[in-house]
């Protein structure tokens, strides 16, 4: 960067702020240049011709005359490939030791000279030059891999040699996943980052990527297929749909190409129908956490000063204008010990210093903020603090707390000291406490990937939960370092732990937020044993799922953002994190009432339900920036959205168990039961919450009604109760009062009734056809596994329907008929 850059970096970040910057950025800038690698001359290599191969249980490996491919199937279907001698373990990713393999799949000779692997769910084949082909039992091309290509120099590199592997798809292959990305939920042609908190493709002014994980998904006649790249390291994903030739033309297959900087050559590959593709991954990486309640319900953050009466008011704001609330997430600088980081000012009631309130913004602060994560003195309010939690929870609202992972570098700050004593921050090369930037000093970073490290942070929590906070949400855990120029994260030369094999933060970057959310988890479940815990985390990869879900930043502030929110949620579904969503943010200058509202509409049937606010709870503009500060016009339509939310709490926990037991995420692409529907595939603005309701958001200013795209089936839409026949499209009404809504025919959806009792809400199916329904309860506070209770919804002659429990008995639940169907559309 040059001089001029350097002023303007100034300027921007601002004065004391800005010099802190720029040190933490010469500072990174110099430790890489001092510890990393230099570029030194390189040579390509390739596997080269096969030169025999080893059979054994699951598989074998293969030999070439430059590297050997392992090739194993596991006995739930997933397949395992590693180059260059990797092997599945050690991985961060793997819910605990590798899957045991099939015994009945052996490597045998293919024709060609090549190798071949039969399994109950694909065909595996390996040519003699090492080029991959999975296909269905059937012999359907699923995906081709060509020989990989290692880059490497005379001295062997730390991690090893950066790699490229070229792949070949169907031509009608469309591609989803890669984590949370802005541009989707469908992968257009294009490359794409793999580096948390990067720009997510090479376009220019690209935004941040929150998540990026190397789960690529393909949708194709042939089949469903995922592919999970095992590497932490930064790279590239680059994809280009195919085309199909006309009349007898040829044609085109898409294509995907993998470049990453370094790591081990290995993936999995988990073929089959969506449901049993997501169900694989899930048996892989772990089972999606089971959230409380109360986190299915709308919570509100304060980002700013909140004292208790401050609290109050936002929890009786609530009250006053008929806006359920189930939680207050607060994010208001506060360190552990109740000081604000850098100051030497005790905190009031909840933990919040009596500062000035910070700026006014859009999303939460992901910077490193020292004070989300540091003690510099003892708590000046817990008592206060826990008589606030105790009032809030008796009305049903839970404190949920923000935490970031640095902690301020300052002898004397109790949390520094302590983790100096124990050594539980990253280090540099040199041995040194690794320092990045923060808005109010220094701060130094646990090493997550580090055993005592968690345990060390893990215990922090008691302080939380002494004061009266049930869960926590950590932001800045990409990890985020105040810089003024250069990534906005640690030295690629830091050091870490990595469960004591040892690495750099190239590898250990991606992995940070995972291994805190991890940390967080089992300091929360040592701390309360008799409730299950939940962490809400900003960024992850592969396995996140495991302990809890991710929040986002709000999207950018025009309508486009609306497509950004439903591309990063279906995105992260099919990576394996059910649970997400980004914020409902209000700032300052807000923008119109009718993009608030709508943005609001879709968050309601969205996982993960927050709204934001920023500044002082006692100012007007505060006030304006609440959830009812939309005007008395759409006030009702605010509370509608809200009171639709807890109506469906029931479903949404019944989806909640679905998630843990199957890994099927609440929101799919409305191509999920019905892949092969090219149509489906390429529809981009609509969702299914679940089996039974198609959500289809308003995405356009202005707009009164819209056009759907229908799976097959017969539909209800759920506010006129006009009944539509699918595959079709077909445009519905959108007023401001609500989103388009549509209810599968024969649905039994679990809602709640009046008093809080769940009733079972059923849309008839056609006479003498039947449909269905499902209901897994809220198994409360423990980790209880409850029992599902499955309906059959029976269509009459005479128009009557049915609804019974297994084998035919009665129903407990009170049974209200959706809409009375109107004439049917098509």
């Amino acid at each position: 960067m040059d001089g001029r850059g350097l002023v303007r970096s100034v300027r921007v970040v601002g004065g004391g702020r800005g010099a802190r910057a720029l040190r933490t950025a010469w500072r990174r800038q110099r430790a890489d240049a001092a510890a990393l690698p230099r570029q030194r001359a390189e040579r390509a290599r390739t596997p080269g011709e096969a030169a025999g191969a080893e059979a054994g249980p699951g598989g074998g490996r293969v030999c070439f005359a430059r590297s050997a491919l392992e090739v194993r199937v596991t006995a739930g279907g997933a397949v395992f490939l590693g180059w260059d001698g990797a092997e599945p373990e050690p991985s961060y990713a793997l819910a605990g030791a590798c899957p045991e393999t099939d015994p009945r799949a052996r490597l045998e000779p293919d024709k060609d000279g090549g190798w071949r692997v039969v399994s109950e769910r694909m065909l595996v084949t390996v040519s003699r030059h090492g080029a991959v082909e999975v296909r269905t039992p059937g012999g359907a091309l699923l995906r081709r891999d060509g020989p990989p290509r290692w880059w490497e120099s005379d001295e062997a590199a730390a991690g090893g040699p950066r790699w490229m592997q070229r792949s070949e798809l169907p031509a009608d292959a469309r591609f989803f996943g890669l984590g949370g990305r802005s541009a989707g939920p469908r992968l257009r042609e294009g490359a794409y980052r793999l580096w948390n908190g990067g720009a997510d493709t090479r376009d220019r002014g690209a935004g941040p990527v929150p998540v990026a994980m190397p789960v690529l998904v393909s949708v194709a006649d042939a089949g469903t297929l995922l592919v999970f790249h095992d590497n932490s390291w930064d790279g590239w994903v680059t994809v280009r749909e195919g085309a199909e030739g006309r009349g007898s033309g040829h044609d085109r297959p898409a294509r995907c190409e993998v470049r990453m900087s370094g790591g081990p050559m290995r993936y999995w590959v988990v073929a089959g129908a969506p449901s049993r593709v997501l169900h694989g991954w899930a048996a892989l990486t772990g089972a999606p956490a089971v959230p409380p309640r109360w986190a299915l319900g709308h919570q509100h953050v304060h980002q700013g000063r909140a004292g208790e009466r401050e609290l109050r008011r936002l929890a009786d704001g609530h009250r006053a204008h008929g806006l359920p609330l189930s939680a207050l997430q607060l994010d208001s600088g506060a360190g552990w010990g109740g000081r604000t980081a850098g100051t030497g000012r005790s905190a009031d009631a909840t933990g919040a210093a009596p500062s000035a309130s910070p700026a006014p913004s859009s999303g939460p602060d992901r910077s490193a903020d020292a004070g989300g994560a540091a003690a510099c003195s003892a708590d000046a309010g817990g008592a206060a603090g826990r008589s606030a939690a105790t009032r809030l929870r008796a009305d049903g609202v839970e404190l949920v707390s923000v935490v970031r992972p640095g902690v301020v570098a300052e002898p004397g700050c109790p949390v520094f000291d302590s983790g100096t004593a124990a050594d539980v921050f990253v280090r540099d090369a040199a041995g040194r406490t690794v320092l990045g930037g923060a808005r109010r000093g220094d701060a130094a970073f646990p090493d997550f990937t580090d055993r005592r490290a968690r345990k060390w942070w893990g215990a922090l929590f008691a302080e939380r939960i002494e004061q009266g906070f049930t869960a926590v949400w950590h932001t800045g855990d990409e990890p985020t370092s105040l810089c003024a120029f250069g990534e906005t994260t640690l030295p690629r030369s830091a050091r870490h732990a990595l469960e004591g094999r040892g690495g750099d933060h190239r590898e250990g970057h991606n992995l940070y937020a995972l291994a805190m959310a991890k940390a967080g988890w089992a300091g929360m479940r040592e701390l309360r044993p008799q409730e299950r815990p939940f962490v809400l985390a900003g960024s992850g990869w592969a396995g996140i799922q495991r302990y809890g879900g991710i929040g986002t930043a709000a999207p950018e502030a025009g309508w486009e953002g609306l497509r950004t929110t439903l591309s990063l949620v279906l995105g992260l579904g099919l990576c394996g994190v059910p649970f997400a969503g980004p914020d409902v943010a209000a700032p300052a200058r807000r923008p119109s009432p009718e993009l608030y509202l709508r943005r609001l509409q879709l968050a309601a049937y969205l996982p993960l339900l927050r709204t934001r606010t920023t500044g002082s709870a006692a100012g007007a503009s505060w006030e304006a920036a609440a959830p009812w500060g939309v005007g008395e016009e759409l006030l009702g339509h605010v509370r509608a959205a809200l009171a639709e939310r807890e109506r469906l709490l029931p479903y949404l926990m019944t989806l909640a168990q679905l998630a843990h037991r199957t890994g099927t995420p609440y929101v799919r692409p409305v191509w999920w039961q019905h892949p092969r529907d090219r149509a489906l595939r390429d529809c981009e603005d609509a969702f299914l919450l679940g089996d039974a309701l198609l959500v289809a958001p308003v995405l356009e200013a202005g707009a009164r009604s819209r056009a759907v795209r229908l799976p097959p089936g017969r539909w209800y839409d759920t506010r006129t109760g006009r009944c539509h026949r699918g595959p079709a499209t077909v445009r519905l009404p959108a007023p401001l009062a609500g989103l388009p809504v549509l209810a599968r025919a024969g649905s039994a959806i679990p809602v709640r009734g009046a008093g809080g009792r769940t009733e079972l809400e059923v849309w008839p199916p056609l006479p003498g056809r039947t449909g269905g329904g499902l209901l897994i309860p809220d198994p409360g506070a423990g980790g209880e596994r409850p029992a599902a209770e499955r309906f059959t919804v029976r269509g009459g002659r005479d128009g009557a329907v049915l609804v019974e429990g297994e084998d035919g008995a009665a129903v407990e639940y009170a049974v209200r008929v959706g809409r009375p169907p109107g004439p049917s559309a098509g």
